[in-house]
């Protein structure tokens, strides 16, 4: 069986255990604490970070887009017989959800009112891009989930975790992301692609009384959570 080893709130790590859940694939999973990497993990990790997958071989991989592509490689695709265009503008679609992972980070951790709409505008662009690109069909290229979805998956699921905790909806003024979140949300992929205690420690990191969004200024009543901190988001 293929082993992940992951830090409990990274997307680029739930970006890869998405894929191995909507494609069925049996994996187990180790977590470590990125402020105190083992240093058998450091063996294997060339650039210290998560995720690794290693192979039933026993070889390590790193990056998650090679990852990504390695289990496309060995398991059947979510989608068969797209051609070789379609593959190209699906990886250039799922390469504009994975560069904003970061900056959706960054933008969650926002300690003042004026920082989180700097970081927001940055992270709208994103959004606007695949408003634009969206039509009615529940998925990013028509009924059936794809690679695409899966990229964005990550982005969508912890702006609906911060929209359930905080009453702050990322996605608000995008109509088409939102239905599409809604959407990549009801196949249950989300959850099933994180610990079962994610939303708890995603929440007790960024919405700590620490950040603007933790302390509910404003746009909600919920109460800070604690100011506990951990690694950040996945370096």
């Amino acid at each position: 069986m293929i082993k992940i080893v992951s830090f409990k709130i990274c997307p680029f790590v739930q970006r890869v255990t998405a894929l191995l859940e909507a494609k069925n694939v049996l994996y187990e999973i180790e977590f470590i604490k990125l402020s105190d990497k083992p240093q058998w993990f450091l063996d294997i990790s060339p650039t210290g970070q998560v995720p690794v997958l290693v192979t039933e071989g026993g070889t390590a991989l790193f990056e998650s887009d090679a990852i990504v592509e390695y289990i496309d490689e060995v398991t059947a695709p979510l989608v068969a017989n797209i051609s070789a265009e379609q593959r190209a503008i699906e990886r250039a679609w799922s390469y504009q959800a994975t560069k904003h992972y970061l900056v959706q980070c960054s933008t969650m951790q926002s300690a003042d009112k004026e920082t989180l709409a700097e970081r927001e505008a940055k992270l709208n662009k994103v959004f606007e891009k695949a408003e634009k690109q969206l039509d009615d069909a529940p998925f990013f290229s028509g009924t059936s989930l794809g690679n695409v979805d899966i990229a964005w998956l990550p982005l969508l699921h912890r702006a609906k975790i911060i929209d359930n905790r905080s009453g702050y909806d990322f996605v608000a003024e995008f109509p088409k992301v939102k239905a599409w979140q809604s959407a990549l949300m009801d196949t249950g992929i989300a959850e099933k692609s994180v610990a079962r205690d994610f939303e708890d420690t995603f929440a007790d990191f960024y919405l700590a009384d620490r950040t603007f969004l933790g302390r509910g200024a404003n746009f909600n009543e919920a109460p800070a959570r604690s100011s506990k901190q951990s690694a950040g988001c996945c370096g």
